[in-house]
């Protein structure tokens, strides 16, 4: 009897231990997991735990999810506070909202205090001191310092890891995040590793003083240039620009042989990356769309245009008919790189999208560039021609057919090769198309077709386009002109600081100077009437209208990619035809500085006010909702989710059930 007494005992005492234990597992899974994403396979039975490992540290800051969220520590021991003391909602927090500028584990450790440690006398309630310390934080967020360092910090794509109390010296945004400065400190070492080699392998012209050492440094200081110009909401390439005539005039570079042949060949590259976004920014459903106003308005306001540049300079200049021309051609260009981030801005706000416009505007600019190349090209074969008046004058339409064959030859290739279902599918295309363009302008230059090349770059990157888009890749979300908006990004502070450092500011004092800014002038006003008055008999109205005038006065790429070549040509002929191009070479860069900043401002205070909104905003997908994609917008392969993943990777909590004491 005593026996079975004392056995009952036993069994009582293990149910209640086992009890105890399943409450513990059970609170201190409430206390880690969110019971809604709690799955119940997860649990098991029969395994033993594993040991705890702590990681400290804490989450990116700048990571921006759909929701936003608290940085939290990322180590996997459970806080000794509960749930309720850990959340501070905005409910208890007054409505304030949450701050970026401390931890949000420190703002509810601040909270928990009031309660886990003896109270300490104080004249401030509890909620005044709240109160303060939101208050503070709203002051800070306010302050213009605060706005600045916020526009500077870039969102990352995901959380990451700090060291420890990383946030206490480096608060952000006033700092970057440790990801970003760790991103900034391996590529100083690529590019401290890459001079190393480059100095062991040439020699002397690597070394500080050398001319490939001046032009590496003319590039990297052209790009922060560009960075400073866009934080102030200007065009980059103007800061580019600014950086190259610095560079020049105060005797930081000085280009000669044999490093000219190599800017030569870097500014034709940067040439054919303009070109080949034009193309791919040509939207071939929008222009069956507006096929009549898109003649009309790319055509006639660019041949009015060239003319009243080419009589200006003729009577202003004294230049002759042909270099006057040329002038007209390279002026009359359009500016994608100035032209196309602010329609896009003004697209993700939903202005002008019900009609098209920030389309209508972007294929006009390239089929506007299209001209001014070929006609550059076309012009400068007949000047610098030896050839028979016969052959020069046969040469334009040899020209255009030359390079609308080499393009529709390509268009139909891209169809068929790579397959469509290749996994390596997008790098072939990038490469392909890459390789074509190079080989049309080099190519066409060496046969003595230098008009043919260009136009085969366009009609290439249009017809290839043409040809994706009908195999399921859409305009707006086309990883191949993902790849060359970053090989822009890489080229742009080439071309616009080598291209700078062609002026030299003690011969623009001259009477070149004010005669430039006078046709420049003229010749913007009368472009904005004619395209004005082009608008009638479509389905603009006035401001619209008016609006698209405004947005096609920038100049910048093309001027600054072909305006070099002009003195490049004339190099080894009379000091005349030398004055002609240095000439042609001070214009052109003056448009660039006057137009391009203004006509960003233009676009971006008078696309709010003249185009219409509407009321839910219209997402482009893709690298195209920001003017600055990176190489983490490329993909090699598809990109579908994996819908085994969150059950693959979620945590497995595991609770023992001990039968045994």
């Amino acid at each position: 009897m005593y026996k079975t007494k004392l056995l009952e005992a036993e069994e009582g005492a293990r149910s209640e231990r086992t009890d105890i234990n399943l409450k513990h597992g059970l609170s201190r899974i409430e206390e880690n997991f969110d019971e809604q994403n709690m799955p119940g396979e997860c649990m098991g039975a029969g395994d033993e735990k594993e040991p705890r490992r702590e990681v400290a540290g804490e989450l990116n800051p700048s990571f921006d999810d759909d929701e936003p969220k608290r940085k939290v520590s990322i180590s996997l021991r459970s806080s000794p506070t509960s749930p309720a003391e850990r959340k501070v909602s905005q409910a208890s927090s007054g409505g304030k909202p949450k701050s970026i500028l401390v931890n949000g584990d420190n703002i509810s450790s601040q909270y928990s205090t009031y309660t886990e440690q003896p109270r300490k006398f104080s004249t401030y309630s509890e909620d005044q001191k709240r109160s303060s310390i939101y208050d503070q934080e709203d002051s800070i967020e306010s302050s213009w310092w605060f706005l600045l360092c916020t526009k500077c910090r870039q969102k990352e794509t995901g959380p990451g890891w700090e060291p420890p109390h990383y946030q206490s010296f480096c608060p952000y945004p006033f700092c970057p995040t440790y990801r970003h400065l760790a991103r900034i400190f391996a590529l100083f070492l690529l590019g401290l590793l890459a001079w190393g080699i480059i100095y062991f392998v040439i020699g002397p012209e690597a070394a500080p003083g050398g001319q490939l050492f001046d032009i590496a440094a003319l590039c990297i200081a052209a790009n922060f240039g560009g960075w400073f110009f866009r934080m102030i909401t200007l065009p980059p390439l103007v800061g580019m620009l600014s950086v190259g005539i610095l560079f020049q005039n105060v005797g930081l570079v000085n280009i000669h042989e044999p490093y000219t042949s190599l800017t030569s060949v870097l500014r034709k590259v940067a040439l054919v990356l303009i070109l080949t976004r034009a193309g791919l920014d040509l939207d071939s459903k929008a222009m069956k769309k507006w096929t009549i106003t898109i003649c009309k308005m790319a055509t006639i306001p660019w041949i009015v245009e060239t003319l009243i540049v080419a009589v200006l300079s003729v009577a202003l200049l004294d230049l002759p008919w042909m270099w006057a021309i040329l002038m007209g051609s390279l002026v009359a260009a359009v500016s994608p790189a100035v032209v196309v981030p602010c329609l896009l801005r003004l697209r993700n706000k939903g202005y002008g999208v019900a009609k098209g416009i920030p389309t209508l505007i972007i294929a006009i600019s390239g089929i506007d560039d299209a001209l001014s190349v070929a006609v550059f090209g076309i012009i400068s074969s007949i000047m610098f021609s030896e050839s028979s008046l016969a052959y020069n004058i046969a040469l334009g339409p040899l020209s255009v057919i030359i390079g609308v064959t080499y393009g529709a030859v390509w268009g139909w290739l891209a169809s068929y090769v790579p397959e469509k279902g290749d996994p390596f599918v997008v790098p072939l295309r990038i490469l392909l198309l890459l390789a074509a363009g190079l080989l049309a302008v080099f190519g066409s230059e060496s046969v003595g077709f230098e008009g043919a090349g260009p136009l085969g770059v366009v009609a290439v990157a249009f017809l290839c386009c043409v040809a994706w888009a009908n195999q399921g890749w859409e305009v707006e979300d086309n990883p191949v002109a993902t790849a060359f908006e970053i090989f822009w990004m890489i080229f742009e502070p080439i071309l616009f600081g080598l291209t700078g450092t062609q002026i030299r500011i003690k011969e623009m004092a001259g009477p070149y100077m004010w005669s430039g800014i006078l046709i420049l002038t003229i010749a913007c006003i009368l472009r904005i009437i004619i395209t004005f008055l082009c608008g009638f008999g479509s389905k603009l109205n006035h401001k619209e209208k008016l609006f698209c005038a405004l947005s096609w006065m920038a100049k910048a790429s093309v001027q600054a990619a072909l305006a070099p070549v002009a003195a490049e040509l004339v190099r080894e002929r009379s000091k005349k035809e030398q004055e002609y191009a240095q000439a042609l070479l001070l214009i052109v860069v003056m448009s660039i500085v006057l137009t391009a900043p203004l006509g960003a401002i233009i676009i971006t205070f008078t696309g709010t006010r003249l185009l219409t909104k509407t009321e839910e905003p219209i997402m482009t997908e893709g690298w195209r909702r920001s003017a600055r994609p990176s190489l983490r917008d490329i993909s090699i392969i598809s990109e579908e989710p994996d819908p085994d993943y969150e059950i693959r990777h979620r945590p497995s909590i595991i609770i023992n059930n001990v039968n045994s004491p």
